[in-house]
């Protein structure tokens, strides 16, 4: 008996040291090929610079044109999917009967098992063409279309984990509110959704993290041309699709030209990982507060 529970142990283990060696893993690679890289590039033209032609006969490295596009689509899935997310979120909590919880949550959530490379074909052949007949501007490429539909991709994440952070609400609270005279919306909004805060900020912030790191959307539909602009309606590249241009093309391995996606890369990691952070950080102190 003690055998097996030291080779469960054991095994349990093994398992959480090839997670935690993965990730350190990807940290050494991105880490040695990104200093490889800023030895030959300044790190204040990486990070400053305003033209991104890396695969040019006269190269620039400024990465700014990457993180707009990548800054712009997200925001733009973020005014999608937030409200509508939340709406979603606190209709099912306060509002919905349990039947129909039970059968419309469900539903919602197979958005987020649908293919990227579906939602990025449906981006570029129904929602752009569709954007055209209102916008009649609008680029064939352009960061409008991907957008809206990463904002769709993503809405379940934010609705889902939304809705469970309101319901682990006690249920005194809203009875207590009730009791008070309060409406059911006035319950909803100034005492379940402040009680839910850390949940629902969690479930924010790991949508945009998510919308940040999408990569098949934006490959096909956003146009892979890297400018520095935020008007949503012409071509622009955001750093995954950079790093997808550039991993399926003739780029030899070991030039500065196949370490711009490490670079790419690294920076992409920070920025995610500094969101998680901050994620956790409000996490706890919103649970401090109402918890």
């Amino acid at each position: 008996m003690r055998r097996a529970e030291f080779a469960i142990e054991w095994a349990l283990f093994a398992c959480a040291l090839v997670s935690v060696g993965t990730t350190a893993g990807i940290i050494l690679v991105l880490t040695v090929e990104t200093l490889a890289f800023l030895r030959e590039v300044p790190i204040a033209e990486f990070l400053f610079g305003t033209e991104w032609t890396p695969l040019f006969a006269t190269p620039r490295f400024g990465v700014l044109p990457l993180v707009a596009g990548t800054v712009l689509v997200s925001a733009i899935a973020m005014l999608v999917a937030l409200p509508m997310g939340l709406l979603s979120a606190v209709y099912l909590s306060e509002y919905a009967p349990p039947r129909l919880r039970r059968t419309v949550k469900p539903v919602l959530e197979i958005l987020a098992g649908v293919p990227t490379v579906v939602y990025g074909y449906f981006a570029l052949l129904f929602v752009t063409p569709l954007l055209q007949r209102v916008i009649p501007g609008l680029a064939g490429f352009n960061a409008l279309g991907p957008g809206i539909v990463m904002g769709i991709m993503i809405l379940p994440l934010v609705s889902s984990l939304s809705e469970d952070a309101m319901q682990a609400v006690p249920r005194g609270l809203r009875e207590g509110s009730y009791a008070l005279g309060a409406s059911r919306m006035q319950t909803s909004l100034r005492v379940v959704v402040p009680a839910a805060l850390s949940g629902i900020t969690a479930a924010c912030i790991l949508a945009v993290s998510r919308a940040i790191g999408e990569t098949m959307i934006v490959a096909i539909a956003a146009g892979q041309q890297p400018r520095l602009t935020w008007n949503p309606l012409v071509p622009i590249e955001t750093m995954t699709a950079y790093i997808v241009q550039v991993s399926l093309g003739d780029t030899p391995q070991g030039t500065i030209e196949y370490r711009t996606i490490f670079a790419v890369g690294m920076l992409l990691f920070l920025g995610t990982f500094l969101l998680n952070l901050a994620s956790a950080w409000l996490r706890e102190r919103f649970r401090e507060v109402y918890g």
